[in-house]
């Protein structure tokens, strides 16, 4: 089997830098004439592209990708960094960058990104949205808890009781984008059945872990951040620990485990049983939204429900 060519590519608001190990160092606007141009090119000559995640600065160039057959990997910008800091690279520009992430292709051969589901990403926007509004309605609140002006407490409580509205109406934009699609209707009320799991947590599953059914259960628990990692040298036995991982659905998983460890059901016997046996608080609720993810998983893998599992 030929190794593919991986090519670096640094993703900037305005220009894309692009480290090509057969033709060198380019830079071209991150315009849609462009980029079509430069994944035609790539799929032409048989090349793989690696990136860092950068958002909506990305879109152009993903797109691109998917409609010409490109494989591409969307790597962790923490992740690029980590490789960079261990292959010696300190100094940091958009060259430098491209040049880093060609090598990390040829290193490591991440592996390529599957085409996104267009609802799933369309749900995933509305979802960041409705995070963004009800983290400005938590300021306010903590605003309005210090306030001690009269004109400015009017004026708070106008827009909180406005953000209340708004979240209620991002709310029932996201029932409508699972609703229209018959896959995620499914799937959501399968993994609603599972004690903890409310709307919310549900939206974020099934915007944000597409994984989910198609992986095993460590892998699934290492995507959302649940994994507990040795610390270990020679001697030394430190405690294992999460971390990395999709953080947004760590916090939806934790807020869901908050709800099932006080549920009668064998979630919250598991609890119970971890903190009878002198576990901290905050350890029981991580294992406890380490079982939920493993179980969403097995439900969506063979298409069950909670009590069914």
């Amino acid at each position: 089997m030929i190794a593919l060519v991986h090519v670096g590519i640094d993703v900037s608001k305005h220009h894309l830098d692009i480290s090509d190990p057969e033709t060198g160092f380019a830079r071209i606007p991150n315009q849609e004439e462009a980029v079509t141009a430069l994944a035609a090119d790539l799929a032409r000559r048989g090349r793989a592209a690696v990136f860092e995640a950068t958002g909506r600065y990305d879109a152009l160039l993903r797109r691109a990708f998917e409609q010409t057959g490109v494989p591409h990997a969307r790597v962790n910008p923490e992740r690029a960094r980590d490789f960079a800091r261990a292959a010696g690279l300190h100094a940091k520009t958009d060259r430098i960058d491209a040049r880093m992430l060609a090598r990390l292709g040829a290193a490591l051969g991440p592996q390529a990104r599957e085409a996104p589901d267009p609802d799933r990403e369309r749900l995933a926007r509305r979802r960041k949205r409705r995070e963004q509004l009800v983290a400005m309605r938590a300021q306010e609140r903590a605003r309005l808890a210090e306030c001690d002006d009269p004109e400015e407490e009017a004026s708070l409580r106008a827009h909180l009781a406005w953000l209340d509205e708004a979240i209620a109406r991002a709310d029932a934009v996201l029932r409508a984008l699972i609703k229209a699609n018959e896959e995620l209707r499914r799937c959501e009320r399968r993994i609603r059945t599972v004690p903890g799991v409310g709307p919310v947590t549900a939206a974020t599953l099934l915007a944000l872990m597409p994984e989910l059914g198609r992986r095993s259960a460590k892998t699934v628990a290492a995507l959302a951040g649940l994994a507990p990692y040795a610390r270990e040298s020679g001697r030394f036995k430190g405690a294992r620990s999460v971390q990395g991982g999709r953080k947004t659905v760590r916090d939806a998983l934790y807020m869901a485990a908050l709800t099932a460890a006080r549920s009668k059901t064998a979630l919250g016997d598991y609890a119970r049983s971890l903190k009878a046996r002198g576990k901290p608080p905050k350890l029981v609720l991580i294992a406890l939204a380490r079982k939920l993810i493993t179980l969403v998983n097995a439900i969506v893998r063979d298409q069950t429900t909670f009590k069914a599992a």
